[in-house]
């Protein structure tokens, strides 16, 4: 289908998805964003801004805050916005440097660069390869063993679902782990990024007020399809640790086009529930052919698919114009784990066929 091409394959290696630069990628399956195409009017209103871009946006974005509390059910003074959620993980470890930084793997590469910035002692505890890497009660143990032994003064990042597995926490036992950090002093930092795409009805958001020890973060890039604008939030009900986060963010710092895009993108609630229906029906299309060709998939609730085959498929893809991200580097992972995008039907077909081909 497609003429091989010469690659430098030391080259080409990634940290995180989408950062293929070369033109040779025709079709990048490493950037799991939303395939579902952003409504018009988010485009429209990211236009309408640059008109005001010789002027300041607003300090704190504060018409961004109001349109996100009403859509959340919270209160505007347990918001704070950030320029993507990766500067918010970043002010977040900052804002109670040093501690221990506490990081299940595999899991988002973003939280142990975050963490290792300052001079936070930051520990791992791994999940279970035989338990698909899924969160169990074993894991929970030995949570909960390794935390009573430390002094109070820990920081436990989650994600849910997880990244790059796309697993979700079972709502019971993240619960029992958030109740148990509360009891003993230790402030979880719960990434809901993805957690649109699983069309539940559980996000923690709602929670925060029974929970003060926990920080929620979300943001709009994968769900509305722009990494490039960097816009993020993150809730909590405690002052004093709003505080403290606000402190270690510049002022200004997201832009007039960031916070005009968030406000229209809030206006479409329905834009979600349409594409986590679309995402679990290629999803399923996607594990169900390759699970026939022989490749390991791991169960998903998000859009993207960790899998697993002994063939260089990183390499074989790549000469033929297409990108996924191998994830041997994730902590955790070994070599032969890959983590692919759902991307729209036309794309994940053609994905198909060119494995085919290849296998």
């Amino acid at each position: 289908m497609y003429n091989e091409k010469n690659i430098d394959m030391n080259q080409s290696k990634i940290i995180h998805g989408g950062e293929y630069k070369d033109n040779y990628i025709e079709h990048d399956f490493s950037v799991n964003v939303n395939p579902v195409t952003m409504p018009q009017s988010v485009i429209t209103a990211m236009h309408d801004a640059i008109e005001f871009a010789d002027r300041y946006p607003e300090r704190q974005s504060e018409s961004l805050t109001a349109e996100l509390a009403s859509a959340l059910h919270i209160k505007e003074s347990e918001i704070v916005i950030g320029n993507g959620s990766s500067e918010l993980f970043m002010a977040v470890a900052n804002a109670f440097s040093p501690r221990k930084i506490v990081i299940p793997v595999p899991s988002f590469f973003g939280y142990e660069y975050a963490a290792t910035a300052g001079e936070n002692d930051v520990n791992y505890v791994e999940l279970s390869k035989e338990d698909d890497f899924a969160f169990t009660k074993e894991f929970v143990q030995e949570l909960k063993e390794r935390m009573e032994t430390e002094d109070q003064g820990l920081l436990l990042y989650l994600a849910n679902p997880n990244n790059p597995t796309g697993k979700t926490i079972d709502s019971d036992l993240l619960s029992e782990i958030i109740r148990f950090c509360k009891e003993h002093g230790i402030i979880v930092v719960l990434d809901e990024c993805f957690y649109e795409f699983t069309n539940e009805n559980k996000s923690m958001f709602q929670r925060i007020d029974e929970f003060p020890n926990l920080i929620v973060i979300s943001s709009f890039t994968k769900t509305f399809s722009i990494p490039g604008i960097r816009l993020g939030y993150l809730a909590c009900s405690d002052e004093n640790t709003l505080k403290r986060i606000r402190r270690k963010l510049p002022e200004w710092n997201v832009s007039s086009i960031a916070q005009a895009a968030g406000i229209a993108c809030l206006k479409h609630p329905e834009h979600m529930m349409k594409s986590a229906e679309y995402v679990k029906n290629e999803r399923e299309y996607l594990e169900g052919n390759l699970k026939e060709l022989g490749i390991k998939v791991f169960d998903s609730d998000a859009n993207f698919l960790l899998i697993y085959s002994e063939k260089p498929l990183y390499e074989e893809l790549l000469r033929r114009g297409i990108g996924i991200r191998d994830a041997s580097n994730f902590r955790g992972l070994e070599k032969g784990f890959y983590r692919i995008a759902v991307k729209s039907h036309e794309e994940n077909e053609l994905f198909i066929q060119v494995l085919k081909e290849i296998l």
